[in-house]
């Protein structure tokens, strides 16, 4: 042994004694039983847009496919409101917008932090380093005060940011970064992982990507990418609607969404409603650079011993229609609005290619962080801790039913009314506040694509009082205040 150490120079020596001291960090740090946390979301991405699911036969998303492969796949999550700042807000603090505050894309209106701390926050009180990169949409202007509670390293930008050269903040410090968002991001989040944070920590890195938002703009690597192909029609004959039956804002809507020049109509005229084509191929373009960069994120991660130890969470902060019952954006209550996609890899607790089919909500995810890092879930938080589901052996008492809520945007007022929905494994119930106007009831067993509106039909009367009940019972046990100006009044008393 003497005469073997003689051999080896003295800086290999050196190396292989730092790189044993690492390995014995590593040990330490998965011995102390908390997990990291990579939470990468995309921004309006529709639920089936995975290579999984096939919707798209050229999609290809193979890093987004293995966690659904190596995790678990959640096939009935859903948002709380869907739109950007309201639905981050929410993931980040486990409430509905109308308990921190966030009911629409609004300038310099935060969630009330104080009340209700980000979960980031209270894991930063455990020893945890936190960062968030990308897009949290609550700064709208240059020079405001940009950095947001619960992060210890802050790479984000103003309102939508920009897909080419855009204006960031990073740590406070403005400027503009050459490139394109999506790689910027990934570039950024892979310099904290490796140089930037403390190795003796467990991190918690949101990855909030501003792809694939409208202008769907792909890296131009990608630009050419199905050109040639045709783009599928969607499920169920969604796009052929005359809305009879449905409610009148939405022939409104359909018709002319500027609302000029309608007559009220029991129906429109039935057809195969155009598809945005190109508009919906460059969506799925932008999104082939986030699924590159989740792979390049997982690579680093496994690279440094730390991807089986890191809780992987991939998801959307809304859903969005690709032509479904004539629309695209997402805000109301359709499932193509509502719903998103979510996978989870965590081998220390999940088996792989595990299906998680309890209706789960956005809400559940900080309570579910914080019980994943051993943390006491805070009594402000509505939502529920998902560990029990990941556990398929496992009976659990789990909710039946989840409440949607939808405030009128000022920035796009024809989207659709105020409504609330309440949602069961096969109903759907959705009320818009309308006198003159009629609500929604959907059987989605025997009618996924909501195309037969059966609020009128006599035998689902009692089906209609029972979801009312039920909807009433969400609205007492999440406190529902239907204060849509709560934000306004902030804002006057700031000022």
């Amino acid at each position: 042994m003497a005469m073997f150490f003689k051999k080896i120079p003295l800086f290999m020596l050196l190396l292989v004694m730092f790189s044993s001291c690492q390995s014995i960090d590593k040990a330490k740090k998965q011995q102390d039983g908390r997990p990291n946390f990579l939470f990468v979301m995309v921004d309006d991405q529709p639920y089936d847009a995975l290579g999984i699911y096939e919707r798209y036969p050229f999609l290809e998303t193979p890093n987004m496919d293995r966690l659904a492969k190596e995790g678990a796949n959640f096939t009935n999550f859903f948002v709380t409101q869907s739109i950007c700042s309201p639905s981050r807000a929410s993931f980040l603090t486990g409430t509905y917008p109308h308990i921190h505050g966030v009911n629409q894309n609004n300038p310099h209106v935060d969630p009330n932090w104080e009340a209700y701390p980000p979960y980031t926050s209270i894991l930063q009180e455990q020893g945890y380093e936190t960062a968030m990169v990308g897009k949290i949409h609550m700064a709208h202007y240059r020079g405001e005060k940009h950095v947001r509670p619960g992060f210890d390293y802050w790479f984000s930008f103003i309102g939508q940011g920009e897909y080419f050269n855009p204006e960031v903040n990073e740590n406070g410090k403005e400027y503009q970064e050459e490139g394109y968002m999506t790689d910027i991001l990934t570039d950024k989040a892979i310099d904290w992982l490796t140089e930037k944070r403390s190795e003796n920590k467990p991190f918690n890195l949101c990855l909030w990507h501003k792809a694939v938002h409208e202008p769907h703009a792909p890296a131009p690597r990608h630009s050419d990418l199905y050109e040639n192909t045709e783009l599928p029609e969607p499920p169920f004959d969604m796009h052929k609607e005359n809305f009879a039956g449905k409610p009148e804002w939405q022939r409104v809507k359909a018709y002319d969404s500027k609302w000029k020049d309608y007559q009220p109509v029991d129906s429109l005229p039935m057809k195969s409603w155009p598809i945005k084509e190109q508009k919906f191929k460059n969506l799925l373009k932008t999104l082939i650079s986030v699924d590159e960069s989740l792979g390049k994120v997982l690579d680093t991660l496994e690279e440094m011993g730390e991807l089986d130890n890191t809780v992987v969470i991939f998801t959307s902060d809304n859903g969005y229609f690709m032509g479904e019952h004539t629309y695209w954006d997402k805000r109301i209550a359709y499932e193509s609005s509502m719903r998103i996609p979510m996978l989870i890899r965590y081998p220390e607790l999940i088996k792989p290619e595990s299906e998680v089919t309890e209706l789960c909500l956005n809400i559940d995810m900080a309570p579910t962080l914080l019980d994943l890092s051993n943390n006491t879930i805070p009594g402000y938080m509505q939502g529920e801790s998902m560990v029990p589901l990941l556990d398929e052996e496992k009976d659990v008492d789990w909710r039946d039913a989840v409440m949607f809520e939808y405030y009128v945007d000022d920035a796009y007022p024809y989207a659709g009314p105020d409504m609330l929905a309440v949602r069961t494994d096969t109903l759907k119930l959705v009320d818009n506040f309308l006198e003159d106007d009629i609500d929604e009831l959907y059987d989605l067993k025997n009618d996924p694509g909501e195309m037969n509106n059966l609020i009128y039909e006599s035998k689902y009367e009692d089906v209609e009082k029972r979801l009312r009940s039920e909807l009433e019972i969400l609205k007492e046990k999440y406190k529902y205040n239907p204060d849509r100006d709560w934000w306004l009044r902030q804002v006057i008393n700031e000022k």
